[in-house]
């Protein structure tokens, strides 16, 4: 019997092990000696980012939590990594399975490493470059010491193997996020305040923003809504609000006349607006992989991404973290229109039965 612990700790997480544990289910009731254990590690912990996803993508409630919750990034990884030993100890495993490039993700690699315990990266070899995000930092531990590496895009696959990682270890495998997005996209529908906003198809923008250089600033995060409310013209801009975002805009009166503020949305929810919508301005990487899919221009507001298939193939555009350009690339899609799109190779939703396949033959 293969054990696999599998870990998440955050909300992109959560979309990435839904369709891998419905793949290691086909698989059991195909007969495969396979089991796993899920374990949170509580890094987000707001039900909005946490609870909701597990309820709408059918994800079994998990073996054990963590219940770390935020900190610090030393206080943080550090709580993850004493509690994560314990949990090996107690239910030992052959298998940890990682996902994506968060905190945990980085944690749960080294502890598992340290006890002799094989490591599979699911989302392995993305890089941006950029070494002030603590996310390319946490990539690159966990690649340096992972066994099993299953990368989204062949561009991801050619960093590994830049990096001396043996050939034999590394599956290009597709994208496990575009499965959950396949399997659910007969699921999704509109949020609550769609009729209350009198939202129409094609007639509003998404807003999603949480980087630390886009929002840790009061003023100039201001003046980047103001900038964006601007530029929306006659379209309204749906803003799901960060938490943390949100605290530090606090009680200021911004006088927006687009931007419209909601909760963090669920996925089903979140998705349905994003499939219905004019166009996405982002900070987020996981969002443009969606635009792709779908088919909708994306605005990413980063001055690199660890996903440049979204831009060469997708509707992905680059636009740096000022207004201005934010300005000047949105000027010329609606004066030009969007640009010819396609969706990347491999990302069909098999992604993660691809995965199974290859880690029951290890």
């Amino acid at each position: 019997m293969m054990k696999i612990t599998i870990v998440a700790g955050a909300r992109p997480n959560f979309i990435k092990i839904a369709p891998i544990i419905k793949a290691i289910e086909k698989k059991q009731n195909e007969g495969a000696t396979i089991s796993y254990r899920l374990v949170h590690t509580g890094q987000h912990y707001d039900k909005n980012l946490s609870d909701t996803f597990f309820e709408e993508l059918n994800i079994p409630k998990p073996n054990s939590n963590l219940e770390v919750k935020s900190g610090s990034q030393a206080e943080q990884t550090g709580a993850i990594m004493v509690a994560f030993e314990k949990e090996l100890q107690q239910n030992p495993c052959d298998l940890v399975l990682v996902v994506g490039d968060v905190n945990s993700t980085m944690a749960c690699a080294i502890v598992a490493k340290k006890q002799n315990i094989k490591v599979a990266h699911v989302e392995a070899g993305i890089r941006s470059g950029d070494m002030t995000m603590p996310e390319e930092i946490n990539r690159i531990v966990t690649d340096s010491i992972t066994d099993y590496f299953f990368t989204t895009s062949t561009s991801a696959s050619e960093n590994l193997l830049k990096y001396g990682v043996d050939k034999a270890n590394v599956h290009f495998v597709g994208n496990v996020m575009i499965d959950t997005l396949y399997q659910n996209l007969d699921r999704i529908f509109e949020p609550k305040f769609w009729n209350e906003f009198e939202l129409e198809t094609r007639n509003y923008i998404i807003l999603t923003l949480h980087r630390p250089s886009n929002v840790d600033e009061e003023q100039s995060l201001i003046q980047l809504l103001q900038g964006i409310d601007k530029l929306a013209g006659d379209k309204k801009v749906i803003f799901p609000i960060h938490p943390r975002t949100k605290a530090i805009l606090g009680e200021t009166n911004l006088d927006l006349k687009n931007i419209l503020f909601v909760e963090p949305q669920g996925y089903l929810n979140f998705m349905y607006l994003i499939k219905n919508s004019f166009a996405v301005i982002t900070d987020s990487g996981g969002i443009s992989e969606e635009t792709t899919v779908m088919g909708i221009p994306c605005f990413t507001m980063r001055n690199n991404t660890e996903r440049p298939e979204t831009q060469s193939i997708g509707t992905n555009t680059l636009v740096g973290t000022s207004i201005e350009n934010l300005e000047k690339h949105f000027g010329e899609f609606l004066q030009n229109g969007g640009r010819e799109a396609g969706i990347p190779e491999l990302w069909d939703g098999k992604s993660s039965e691809r995965i199974i396949e290859i880690l029951l033959k290890y």
